[in-house]
């Protein structure tokens, strides 16, 4: 390795067309260009389709000529500043290991404090329970409960507006097992994507709720991630109005209703529960501290 970082990674290849260099030195020269070696170790195990502890176990092997080419594409995208998430294909959320492109947000740790609120809730209903996720994206939230559920007397509904991001829940759909027969897809803006007499017990929701013009939006944000899913108008209320409006209609007595929010918009949000009628409305915080799910339910 020199001292001036290469723009890509080094091909080394011997004269059967087999690669020279190890998949530890494939491993630095992948560190010096992408600059996070927890990135460049994900990097690495995806483009040997390795598990982390596979991949400490071949670091002294010769890499393929096919590896290296799919390094080498991978590194070009990182350091272009797309996403690592979107380089590696796919990201961990919860017990899931999901398909993630730009055709859907990435799943985020906070959103799984709106995944743990919601089965507290979805667990005790007895004997069956149907639950939403409304704009249902990667189908993280949806596909989640599923999997976490009883396989008997559930029914979990994933909607979303774009077709787009139904591809890529339906692609993870398969990653659930048995529990993907619990789980049904539905095309339409909100609560049209749904059934006209369904009620459900719990109703969740990531939906946009980000200013349009906000400056905290981060370049990687705003450059890759889908601003559908992201933008809700100039406060950023305006799908959240829509939900929480017309979650009344769509829950049984009891039936709760969560949603996930931005860190400021915590009074708006309850203030909107309340207009709705919604009781025992409260707001949950984040590991960051930040107020992050609002949640409310149907009086009886």
């Amino acid at each position: 390795m020199t001292d001036e970082t290469p723009d890509e990674i080094p091909d080394e290849i011997s004269d059967d067309g087999g690669s020279t260099i190890s998949w530890r030195e494939l491993l630095r020269e992948t560190e010096a260009l992408v600059g996070e070696p927890r990135h460049a170790r994900w990097i690495c195990e995806t483009a040997t389709s390795s598990t982390p502890t596979e991949f400490l176990s071949m670091l002294e092997s010769p890499a393929t000529e096919r590896a290296v080419a799919h390094l080498d594409a991978m590194v070009t995208r990182a350091r272009q500043g797309e996403p690592v998430q979107y380089v590696l294909g796919s990201w961990g959320f919860r017990r899931l290991d999901l398909v993630v492109d730009q055709r859907v947000l990435i799943p985020r740790p906070e959103t799984e404090l709106l995944v743990e609120l919601a089965l507290t809730r979805a667990r005790r209903v007895e004997p069956t329970r149907t639950l939403v996720d409304l704009g249902t994206g990667s189908g993280a939230i949806g596909l989640a409960l599923a999997d976490e559920l009883p396989l008997d007397g559930t029914t979990v509904w994933i909607t979303d507006a774009s077709l787009d991001a139904l591809d890529v829940a339906r692609a993870n759909l398969a990653g659930i097992g048995r529990s993907a027969t619990n789980v049904r897809v539905a095309h339409g803006s909100w609560f049209d994507a749904l059934p006209a007499d369904l009620l459900a017990d719990v109703i969740v929701s990531n939906p946009p709720y980000v200013a349009v013009g906000t400056p905290e939006l981060d370049p990687s944000v705003a450059d890759w991630e889908p601003t559908s899913a992201l933008l809700a108008g100039t406060d950023g209320l305006d799908e959240i109005r829509t939900i929480v409006t017309g979650a009344p209609h769509h829950l049984v007595a009891s039936g709760w209703l969560l949603v996930e929010h931005g860190h400021d918009q915590g009074d708006a949000v309850r203030a909107l529960f309340g207009d709705a009628n919604l009781s025992d409305v409260a707001t949950h915080r984040d590991l960051a501290g930040h107020e992050r799910v609002t949640l409310g339910r149907r009086p009886r």
